[in-house]
């Protein structure tokens, strides 16, 4: 087989695996993700345990889970202790984020 065709199938080839890892970095761990906007109601919320976490570090991840007002999938998000306690469920607003991070949530006061 001549050398140009090898040559040429392992270019490709690293090519393929260059825009699958970035295909993966920002479709599915949200790197670079633009803010996004969107009215949601808030469904449950949950803490869960950190497992060896040393004196001084938190010892509990807190989470949320929403969905659209307007239909769509639910999400969870992990968000900060005072987003945590300040968030029940039931209540609607305005959940901005960023691929899979959560930015802000401003409640809507009816």
């Amino acid at each position: 087989m001549p050398i140009g065709i090898v040559l040429t199938l392992v270019a490709l080839l690293i090519i393929a695996i260059l825009y699958y890892i970035r295909f993966y970095r920002r479709h599915m761990l949200g790197e670079n993700a633009p803010e996004k906007k969107i009215d949601v109601e808030v469904l449950d919320k949950q803490s869960v345990a950190v497992i060896g976490a040393k004196p001084g570090e938190d010892d509990e991840k807190y989470w949320i889970y929403v969905q659209p007002t307007k239909g769509g999938p639910k999400r969870e998000f992990m968000v900060g202790i005072h987003y945590y306690h300040a968030l029940t469920p039931g209540d609607r607003g305005l959940l901005t984020y960023s691929g899979l991070n959560f930015v802000h949530f401003a409640l809507h006061r009816d």
